[in-house]
């Protein structure tokens, strides 16, 4: 694998309304764990949206992890332009940021915001140009990832090679037991 795409809930889907919340270095710790072992298998592209959450905390990741592994790269593919517009300051800083350090930053529909088919025209365009999605999901909590869990099992159908790998509630639970073990709170 090559190319991945991440993405995942948005923070207000799990109860997570700032940065100091521990479950954001929960999630941040699983998707790091992910990554490693598929950079030892050759990966050299992660690709967000650059939407808040999960596709936000995982570029935050991939530029820790560019410290260790210089090669990796990462690209912001976004549904349409000024996505960032009606974010607070602070949410649009951390957008510029990571849009600042990306390796490449497009946007699919080349417009600004019309409707909602412009989310799903980003998911098929990234699920069509990656190898993987890697996908921060729980089918008990379903919001706004099962959409993009629907159109990955669409695609599999066709393209077998396809691959789909999902950090549910059980796997967090599990970062946050080992992590529980080695810190103190």
């Amino acid at each position: 694998m090559k190319s991945l795409y991440i993405t995942g809930y948005r923070p207000h889907e799990l109860g997570i309304f700032n940065d100091k919340h521990p479950g954001v270095v929960i999630i941040k710790t699983a998707i790091e764990n992910q990554l490693r072992l598929f950079l030892e298998d050759g990966l050299e592209w992660i690709v967000i949206s650059g939407q808040q959450g999960v596709e936000t905390w995982a570029a935050q990741v991939v530029l820790e992890l560019k410290k260790e592994y210089p090669e990796l790269k990462y690209s912001i593919i976004t549904p349409f332009l000024e996505q960032e517009k009606n974010w607070n300051e602070h949410k649009q800083a951390t957008y510029m940021h990571i849009i600042s350090e990306a390796n490449f930053t497009t946007s699919v529909t080349k417009r600004p915001y019309e409707a909602p088919w412009q989310f799903i025209e980003k998911d098929k365009f990234i699920i069509d140009n990656t190898d993987a999605t890697l996908l921060v999901y729980d089918e008990e909590n379903e919001g706004s990832p099962q959409y993009v869990h629907r159109l990955v099992q669409k695609y599999q159908e066709i393209h077998e090679n396809y691959e789909l790998f999902i950090i549910n509630a059980y796997d967090l639970q599990m970062v946050a037991e080992d992590l529980q073990r080695g810190e103190d709170w």
